[in-house]
């Protein structure tokens, strides 16, 4: 079942808008291969490409995918087993600065983006329908495990899109 809007905060509504359909999982596990075949026999010139001066690199939009995957997932895990604790939020641009994701290849980024997304997909698995349906508080917003596994989705589509449009669609080829 989707989300209803008061599941998540309004701005997360970009990312869950993106996913058709009711069955979340199917998704998040499609995307694993999605985003494999996006990546896959890409080079170093291409991982470091910037669409534009100031933007993320290839490996830094990898690099924040992979990061707020893990967050979407740990709030996720924390909200399903009961914890009511108010979770933080994350400043992306700051997680980006420090992720040091330049001086890595973009073959290891994919690699991790496998790793992690396998993961989130045994973790969503896993929970019950009353884990679904739990609710906490991540951001300053109230949140349900289900918007969260959405948002997860969206936000991967999201740049994932972005990859396709603006990255890869412009590096000039050699």
């Amino acid at each position: 079942m989707r989300p209803g809007a008061g599941e998540y905060a309004p701005y997360y509504e970009k990312y869950v808008s993106l996913i058709q359909g009711d069955d979340v999982l199917d998704v998040i596990e499609a995307q694993r291969m999605q985003m494999g075949r996006l990546l896959a026999g890409r080079g170093e010139r291409e991982g470091n490409f910037r669409y534009a001066a100031g933007k993320w690199s290839v490996k830094e939009v990898i690099g924040h995918i992979n990061d707020a995957e893990r967050i979407f997932s740990y709030r996720a895990l924390r909200i399903a087993r009961g914890d009511t604790t108010p979770l933080a939020g994350f400043e992306q641009d700051g997680y980006v600065q420090t992720g040091g994701f330049g001086e890595r290849t973009l073959a290891e980024l994919a690699e991790e983006f496998e790793a992690i997304r396998s993961a989130s997909v045994l973790l969503f698995r896993s929970f019950g329908a009353e884990a679904w349906a739990r609710q906490g508080v991540a951001s300053n917003a109230a949140v349900t495990v289900r918007a969260l596994a959405y948002i997860l989705a969206g936000h991967e589509l999201h740049h994932r899109r972005i990859l396709e449009e603006r990255y890869f669609s412009a590096i000039p080829r050699a």
